[in-house]
């Protein structure tokens, strides 16, 4: 019979850690207005890397490091990658970054997903819509997302890492005008 409470007790304390940690990160997802944060991005073994503001729901402007001068913008309908050379324009619905800019359909889908912890550091959610798979990350000790795997609209696997996040900073609004093309 101890055997029984033992087992039974574990198996709660287990339930309650998972829905505590899915607890804390849609509280602090739902307190999230906005994030600054450096970022590192591979996409297929290509490394580049710079700084983004992330304002829910859907809007980003990232800027790169290096010569090329790349920014990506999406006013929360449009997303534009721009470079000196180049200036491209996509339906921010048609990217991934529609379902990763959206908090509140971040949030439906965390309630109701298996949390995976990675190397005791990172919780892990699995998000499968609209024939994207993205894997969304949060750091294990404050809650605030800090990374994504996604498979981008040209199918190159895009894995993204956020590092010296800040949230809820005063940003202008401006930052998120989408270029014109040049």
């Amino acid at each position: 019979m101890f055997r029984y409470f033992a087992v039974l007790f574990f198996l709660i304390l287990i339930t309650d850690t998972n829905a505590g940690n899915k607890e804390k990160i849609i509280n602090t997802l739902k307190n999230t207005n906005n994030l600054n944060f450096d970022f590192e991005q591979n996409i297929n073994g290509k490394i580049e890397n710079g700084n983004c503001v992330i304002e829910y729901p859907k809007k980003i402007f990232c800027e790169y490091s290096g010569n090329k001068k790349k920014i990506i913008v999406s006013n929360g309908k449009s997303l534009v990658i721009k470079t000196v050379s180049s200036y491209y324009r996509y339906p921010l619905k048609k990217t991934p970054l529609n379902l990763i800019l959206d908090k509140k359909f971040l949030i439906s889908k965390i309630y109701n997903l298996e949390e995976r912890i990675v190397d005791e550091s990172f919780i892990n959610f699995t998000i499968i819509e609209n024939e994207n798979e993205i894997n969304i990350f949060f750091d294990n000790s404050n809650f605030n997302l800090i990374g994504w795997q996604t498979k981008d609209i040209y199918q190159n696997l895009n894995i993204t890492f956020l590092s010296s996040v800040k949230t809820n900073e005063i940003i202008n609004n401006n930052l998120f005008n989408l270029p014109l093309q040049n």
